[in-house]
């Protein structure tokens, strides 16, 4: 009978082990360690990152940009996301979102537009025309899952965003940081979307932007809106740990599918010193 029990015991902590290695064989998108709180709020994750310049003349449709990377070649492909500015703005007021989303295993290209006064429509052709680029032509393109892919964009940016989700139903993933958009309805759209709005935002206030966008999509979508506390429409241009923490949570679950960052999306955040309002449709994955 002891025999038996230390027989049993020594399957059971062998299952234990053996666990992590079969959830992450289920999917194979995962990328690195199990996520934690401070893993996500990190200023870095744990991939060490390159990255690489596009110069307008070579980029079609858009302004040319960086693209951030995984130094590493040993995980596979990684999925992607294009960042948009906004009006009157250069890449340099995203450019902080490259490398700390990249160093969490993505491929990471923040874009310059045509021009600085490119309106949203404009910004989402614009941001699929770098998806076009960075999938087929550019220099880290076999790194890149062409099948796994996001948008996310500051102020007409982030209604470019909307946009892109709109015209290309293939994506993964949307996030609009302080979005702006004469239009203000979204049933079309059946990609995961992130609204990001801010509290003291005077550019795109939420009640008549992030909020109605947020409202007029899908009720059957995985969709949430978080409002920043204490904030403005220009908090999204520099490092801020509340935008990165749950871009990446949503990124890594809708992009790469890992039902890892569910924990820090459902049950939805409760209202902090950083979160005025969050609402979600809970449990993901509808």
């Amino acid at each position: 009978m002891k025999r038996h029990l230390a027989a049993a015991a020594a399957l059971s902590s062998l299952a234990f082990l053996v666990a992590p290695a079969a959830d992450a064989a289920d999917n194979p998108y995962q990328r690195g360690p199990a996520p934690t709180v401070a893993s996500i709020e990190a200023a870095r994750g744990s991939y060490a990152v390159s990255q690489t310049s596009v110069s307008s003349l070579v980029a079609t449709g858009f302004g040319g940009g960086t693209i951030y990377y995984p130094t590493t070649t040993s995980d596979g492909t990684f999925g992607a996301v294009v960042i948009s500015p906004g009006f009157t703005a250069y890449e340099s007021s995203i450019a902080w979102l490259g490398p700390r989303l990249a160093s969490q295993g993505f491929v990471v290209f923040t874009i310059d537009t045509l021009t600085t006064l490119d309106q949203p429509d404009s910004r989402g052709r614009q941001l699929l025309a770098a998806l076009d680029h960075l999938t087929q032509r550019s220099s880290v393109r076999a790194r890149v899952d062409a099948s796994r892919l996001g948008v996310m964009g500051h102020s007409m940016g982030g209604g470019g965003t909307l946009e892109a989700a709109k015209s290309r139903p293939s994506l993964k993933a949307a996030i609009p940081l302080t979005g702006w958009n004469t239009d203000k309805s979204w049933p079309e759209i059946s990609t995961p979307t992130l609204v990001v709005g801010a509290d003291g935002d005077t550019v795109a206030p939420v009640a008549t932007h992030s909020e109605p966008f947020y409202e007029s999509l899908p009720a059957s979508l995985d969709k949430a809106y978080l409002e920043l506390n204490g904030a403005t429409h220009f908090t999204p241009n520099s490092s801020n740990t509340t935008i990165a923490k749950y871009s990446i949570s949503w990124l890594k679950r809708f992009i790469d599918d890992d039902t890892r960052y569910d924990q820090f999306l459902c049950p939805v955040p409760r209202p902090s010193l950083t979160i005025e309002e969050y609402r979600g449709t809970c449990p993901l994955g509808s």
